[in-house]
């Protein structure tokens, strides 16, 4: 079922309870890999639109339906010159993911901006409405992913931008590209954000090698002080580490650090474009595993799980995977699937 507005969901939610039938909500379907068995479940697609915004003391208050895309809601920010989400530029799917994921990019990421999230809740067809401390926001994480996963369905999104405000420009790569601007503007940082992510193929491209893949596969691991000094020493070990390198890493929430998972990827040995027949790495970044052509979802899955296990065997690092997997035993994705 499409659901156009939120009676339309409730009423969807109802006819599953009644029937007895799971449901799976659907966004965009960007970051979501699916059992080639299919689902037994009432797919639900979330289209809710419209976006208003309102000026509120310093804040440009931005309230999106769950259907609206995300990149058009960004670019509509950046042409209005509301700072916030600029560097989260050709990101693909829907508003109503952004919170669940706590989608991130470039050194910035939703939680920085959304002030309240509405949604319906499953059980009841209920309307609730949660402010940014109730969405329990982290690395590629929330509420919605834990404690209320599976009980909500989003509906809308509203985020404080800055009217008039500078860009943020803190993650090292787009600093970099941006060094011969003396005061990058907002347009500008979208522009190589966008220029930056077609260089990686993490822009939607249908055509292209790479273009049948869910973006990045694997999510940065984190870690304690004391698996990263473990971490740190199996590097060193394993011999790695070119002439006055460091592994990469950057400071994570309570005390941990965030690793960067395309780089263990590849000094585990998995090296962009590395396959397993119809399966690979993309050629142009090691963190997105791409269906070359005819793979079965399976066949997806086990590429994934060995990339995984390589990873740990050489560093004992755990990877877990970024998209949503649905349809598949739990046997299937064992390790894969971050525990609630």
């Amino acid at each position: 079922m499409e659901a156009n507005s939120e009676a339309q969901v409730s009423e969807a939610l109802a006819w599953a309870r009644e029937q007895g039938v799971p449901v799976l909500v659907l966004g965009g379907g960007s970051n979501l890999l699916i059992a080639d068995r299919g689902v037994e479940a009432l797919v639900l697609r979330v289209r809710l639109t419209g976006i208003t915004a309102e000026l509120r003391g310093e804040a440009m208050v931005v309230d999106a339906g769950a259907g609206e895309r995300w990149d058009e809601v960004v670019a509509r920010a950046v042409a209005e010159g509301w700072a916030g989400i600029e560097c989260l530029s050709g990101i693909p799917g829907d508003v109503g993911a952004t919170p669940i994921q706590n989608v991130g990019a470039y050194g910035q990421d939703v939680a920085e901006t959304i002030t309240a999230v509405r949604a319906v809740e499953r059980a009841s067809g209920k309307i609730v409405e949660m402010d940014a401390a109730a969405c329990g926001f982290g690395y590629r994480d929330s509420v919605f992913k834990r404690a209320a996963k599976n009980l909500l369905v989003v509906t809308r999104v509203t985020f404080a931008l800055r009217p008039g405000g500078a860009p943020s420009v803190r993650y090292g790569e787009l600093a970099k590209a941006l060094a011969t601007f003396e005061s990058p503007s907002l347009s500008e940082v979208r522009a190589v954000v966008l220029a930056l992510r077609k260089s990686k193929s993490m822009l939607l491209d249908p055509g292209g090698e790479n273009g049948q893949s869910a973006g990045s596969f694997f999510m940065n691991p984190t870690v304690d002080d004391a698996a990263l000094a473990v971490v740190n020493a199996r590097v060193a070990e394993a011999g790695v580490l070119h002439a006055d390198e460091a592994m990469p890493s950057y400071p994570a929430d309570a005390g941990r650090t965030k690793l960067a998972a395309g780089w263990l990827i590849e000094r585990a040995g998995f090296s962009k474009g590395t396959g397993a027949g119809r399966v690979g790495l993309s050629t142009k970044h090691a963190l997105a595993v791409v269906n070359r052509g005819g793979a079965t979802a399976a066949e997806i899955v086990t590429f994934a799980q060995g990339v995984k296990e390589g990873v740990y065997a050489r560093f004992g690092v755990e990877l877990h995977a970024e998209p949503v997997l649905a349809g598949f035993s739990a046997a299937e994705i064992a390790g894969l699937v971050a525990e609630s």
